[in-house]
């Protein structure tokens, strides 16, 4: 498990009229749902808006002043003032950025031709999707930065970059949807037990509603969103709002131990890294970063306090064992060889039969 920070914007971003509907969501206290209700496309027109690519018309903004205040003169205004802000943005934009955007961040839906008549549309597809003015502010946030913010002056990033940029953007928006309660690190504390009890039901679809309950009843939005190619990330946690957090989940590899020990490893961000914004990805060197060695510890000792690591330690490469500890502890048995592959107790590709597998129908079944 490794990771890349993101940092918060750069002062090189502009509000989309979307920011401004969930600003006035939560400052009356306004759902989701009661939004969408008034406005004439429901839901899908909500993430519209609040994704950058939606715009307000005359009916639209009668439906916002009516659900969250402000008068349709001043929602059909806001969507003006930014239409000829990001004109200008895409203006300002030098040919060796503007050729940077068009090549390496995607934007959602599929890859499109890029010709002189769409070049000026695709670039402000991609500066209203991610919010900013310049590929230094998309960097500061969605980029592959370390601790110190830094921006690459060559505008090099990787297929990956690109790819986790727009899996945590999908997962800030799908976030904001979400109610909870306001952030409280002393009540997650509380609810570390629940949470992990729900390790020991087989089936994701059962899960994951009772989870995000809890989660939601410490000011934690749960979100699982499918890595799109090329993103290698298994999850990311950040403060989406200053009382509200996110944990976002790839369901990477699709298998229990995975799942439960990328949760914890957020969780453990969130608890002990005052609300600092990760995303957890595999294949990079973080040998040297204390802030995921802490978390990765998080994980562990959640799994398998430290009282009990001793008999971990001696518990043959054997099913029934395994299974017999794992109950114990109140944990899934893959859980448990995750752990002892981990320590190199148990060989990879060993006792697989431990490890719950799950399909993507499983995993986002309606039960």
């Amino acid at each position: 498990m490794t990771k890349v920070e993101v940092q918060p914007f750069d002062k090189d971003w502009f509000s989309r009229p979307g920011d401004s509907v969930l600003s006035a969501m939560r400052r009356r206290r306004v759902s989701p749902s009661a939004v969408a209700e008034r406005l004439p496309g429901g839901m899908p027109q909500l993430r519209e808006l609040l994704s950058g690519f939606g715009e307000i018309d005359e009916n639209t903004a009668f439906a916002l002043s009516g659900a969250i205040g402000g008068s349709a003169t001043f929602w059909i205004s806001r969507q003006e003032k930014y239409l000829a802000a990001l004109s200008q943005a895409v203006e300002q934009l030098s040919k060796e950025e503007a050729d940077a955007w068009l090549a390496q961040i995607p934007t959602p839906g599929p890859k499109r031709r890029i010709t002189a008549n769409t070049r000026t549309f695709e670039l402000e597809r991609r500066l209203a999707y991610f919010g900013v003015s310049t590929l230094k502010s998309w960097d500061g946030r969605y980029g592959p930065n370390q601790r110190v913010a830094r921006f690459r002056r060559s505008l090099t990033f990787t297929p990956h970059d690109g790819a986790t940029s727009m899996w945590l953007r999908e997962g800030e928006l799908e976030a904001n949807l979400h109610q909870t309660d306001a952030w409280s690190r002393e009540v997650l504390e509380s609810r570390l037990t629940a949470i992990r009890a729900l390790s020991r039901i087989r089936k994701p679809s059962r899960f994951l509603k009772p989870l995000a309950a809890l989660l939601a009843s410490c000011g934690v939005a749960l979100v699982i969103v499918k890595a799109p190619q090329g993103c290698r990330a298994s999850g990311a946690s950040r403060m989406i709002a200053p009382d509200k957090a996110m944990i976002l989940m790839s369901f990477r590899h699709r298998a229990d131990d995975h799942f439960w020990f990328t949760l914890f490893h957020e969780i453990g961000h969130l608890l002990l890294h005052e609300g600092a914004p990760f995303v957890d990805v595999e294949g990079m060197d973080v040998a040297d970063d204390p802030y995921e060695r802490e978390a990765n510890v998080f994980a562990a000792t959640m799994i398998v306090p430290k009282d009990r690591e001793a008999e971990l330690e001696s518990l043959p490469a054997r099913d029934e064992p395994i299974r017999r500890f794992a109950v114990s502890l109140g944990v899934s048995p893959g859980m448990i060889l995750g752990q002892l592959q981990h320590r190199r107790i148990v060989p990879h590709g060993v006792l697989r039969r431990l490890r719950r597998h799950w399909t993507w129908e499983e995993i986002f079944a309606e039960d």
